[in-house]
């Protein structure tokens, strides 16, 4: 006779409904996972609300459900994986995991440990999970994707314009940026969102709802060297494509819903680039170990108070009812840093 598998608390769904529906997410039991291989078996302390999950909610799935999403989570490892080499039990952990396997909306979750940093011991387990999806896209955009230096020195004059910075990406490449010696130009368009792009190290910061090249302009700039766009491509093309200098790189992170005119970046020789921080995970590049890496760095930069986390409102326990309400508000587009969730009861 089998045994019957031990089963978990988990946050899920089994067909996209609008976030105001009853069913749209579901507090459910699944049977809590094994690690195998590299896998390590993570105890769920906290996760953070992220735009990818009422996106990746909406898509079509595969099979009967339910499915979990998440993809931010801190804890402390419960088993490795026989093939294990970086962590042990007992070690605080946090991550970003990966789009093809379940996500963390659950009590334990499993992810391969080269992905996975150890925990700043600063922090708790609520901030830590602020943290990696937007650390690692910022970081791989400004870094890997716009080649741009670590060196101050080698940022002398040298200007980035990030569009929508005030959400949980744009919160953390402000900081990045500015450590990096770039003159920071941040985009919001109301008085508590300009507040924060501020506080987190914008110089300037103009209206992404107005012609970005005459507000440029008055304050003494004819274009910028580098552009992280994190919304809006569609609507923010016309304008990257004035205010971008020769030579300079342009990083997407959202898709564009429509083509757009690419030739326009012809006669100055414009570079442009996308960032998705799950490629590496999902193609499992020979390069994935890099986001193992990653996250210790920044866990050493936010142990020695250099980038601060971008936590604007904490909810507890995490459980269906405070997730639907995490999703609303990423879903009006209005949200200002991270939304961060704790304790399963």
């Amino acid at each position: 006779m089998s045994k019957k598998p031990e089963m978990m608390r988990a946050v899920g769904y089994y067909k996209f409904l609008s976030i105001e529906h009853p069913e749209s997410l579901l507090d459910i039991e699944v049977p809590k996972p094994a690690p195998h291989g590299r896998d390590i078996l993570v105890e769920v302390k906290a996760i953070s609300a992220n735009p990818a999950d009422p996106i990746v909610r909406a898509y079509d799935q595969a099979g009967e459900g339910p499915y979990i999403l998440g993809w931010d989570v801190a804890g402390v490892i419960e088993q490795v994986g026989p093939e294990c080499t970086l962590f042990q039990p007992g070690d605080e952990v946090f991550y970003a995991g990966s789009l093809i396997r379940p996500g963390c909306n659950s009590e334990f979750h499993l992810v391969d440990e080269r992905i996975v940093g150890r925990k700043p011991s600063t922090l708790d387990f609520a901030n830590a999970a602020s943290l990696p999806l937007t650390t690692i896209t910022a970081w791989e955009s400004l870094f890997d994707r716009l080649g741009i230096s670590q060196a101050p020195e080698s940022n002398k004059n040298k200007s980035i314009l990030i569009i929508g910075a005030a959400g949980g990406v744009g919160s953390i490449a402000l900081q990045l940026a500015r450590l990096a010696g770039l003159t920071v130009i941040g985009t919001a368009s109301r008085p508590e969102s300009i507040q924060w792009v501020e506080e987190l190290g914008a110089q300037y910061v103009i209206n992404h709802y107005e012609e970005f090249l005459p507000q440029l302009q008055k304050l003494g700039f004819d274009h910028v060297d580098y552009i992280f766009c994190l919304n809006h491509t569609d609507q923010h093309w016309h304008n990257m494509t004035q205010v971008i200098a020769p030579q300079g790189k342009i990083c997407l992170i959202v898709e564009n819903e429509a083509p757009v005119a690419l030739n326009l970046l012809k006669s100055k020789s414009v570079t442009v680039v996308w960032e998705t921080m799950f490629t590496r995970s999902t193609f499992n590049t020979e390069d994935i170990l890099e986001q193992h890496r990653l996250l210790n760095l920044l866990a050493e930069l936010v142990d020695a108070g250099k980038i601060r986390t971008a936590v604007t409102e904490r909810l507890s326990p995490i459980n269906a009812a405070n997730l639907k309400l995490a999703h609303a508000k990423i879903e009006s587009g209005k949200t200002i840093g991270k939304i961060v969730l704790e304790h399963f009861s």
